[in-house]
């Protein structure tokens, strides 16, 4: 599996390197043939943010929704998700943004909304979910690989100068220790404690009956909105109603990417969709 991994990383390094100067010049001749966009008589009103895939860095995100905040056309904010989650600072970092917006902010599970995607959104006014969405999973999951068996294979030992019995915690060179293994329990601990006690009080449940929403618990949107994760099961179609319902607009206007900003995102797609294909077979899933 290893191999293969290694194997589709190379491959497709190797497919951007040959075609970098094709795609390249497909960029320019874009950026130089691209037909304007239309200009629209009013100024946008409204804005989906998008947050896709693996959180590990808030900074695009937490910037869009500032940028929105700080724009008084803007009325308010779909934040359109779709992430199994990720990292916890990232994620607690986009939901402080979400609380500070000032306008209606609707967050909309339109795939996955799970983990640190789930906690991203608590803040939002409204929650709603498409009926064929993923909620919750409301845990903590500290994992690492042990590679001691396949260092004793090749010949290889490690060596290590420390201060501090755990400083070793989580190393990925041996089997972690009991006295390891506690430690790392405990920040665990400790991190679902926090997420709990903002999930329970951004949608008023009982922190004490976390066992039926939270402990890592997967629903499907009605399931979710049975728990008092989600307010509301529906399309994005529904989604964007209910928004420009709540922001007051008679006329509304939904803010458009620039031409440049749909380029990357389809050249990004394509350099994803060549990933998977090399990746055929290696396969993960809920």
């Amino acid at each position: 599996m290893i191999r293969k991994f290694f194997e589709g990383v190379k491959n497709t390094l190797s497919f951007i390197q040959n075609h970098f100067k094709a795609l390249l010049f497909l960029l320019i001749l874009f950026l130089l043939f691209a037909p304007s966009d239309t200009q629209v008589a009013k100024p946008a009103n409204l804005v989906k943010i998008d947050l896709q895939g693996m959180i590990l860095d808030h900074t695009e995100v937490v910037a869009k929704l500032e940028e929105a905040g700080e724009d008084a056309n803007i009325k308010g904010v779909l934040l359109n998700i779709n992430s199994p989650g990720g990292m916890v600072p990232p994620s607690i970092e986009i939901a402080e943004a979400v609380k500070r917006m000032e306008k209606p902010v609707i967050a909309y599970a339109s795939g996955t909304m799970a983990s640190g995607s789930y906690y991203a959104s608590i803040y939002a006014d409204q929650i709603i979910a498409n009926p064929g969405s993923i909620v919750g999973s409301i845990g903590v999951v500290f994992e690492g690989m042990n590679f001691g068996k396949m260092l004793d294979t090749v010949g290889v030992s490690p060596q290590t100068v420390k201060v501090g019995t755990y400083k070793e915690a989580g190393t990925p060179l041996r089997k972690w220790t009991d006295a390891e293994r506690k430690e790392l329990q405990t920040i665990a601990d400790d991190v679902y404690d926090i997420f709990v006690k903002d999930v329970a009080k951004a949608r008023g449940l009982d922190p004490k009956a976390h066992e039926n929403y939270a402990d890592a618990h997967i629903f499907n949107a009605y399931r979710a909105k049975e728990h008092g994760l989600i307010d509301e099961v529906g399309t994005m179609y529904e989604a964007k109603k209910q928004l420009e319902v709540m922001s007051g607009v008679g006329d509304p206007v939904w803010k458009k990417k620039d031409k440049m900003e749909r380029f990357l995102e389809k050249f990004q797609a394509t350099l994803i969709y060549q990933l998977a294909s090399r990746f055929e077979g290696l396969k993960a899933g809920l």
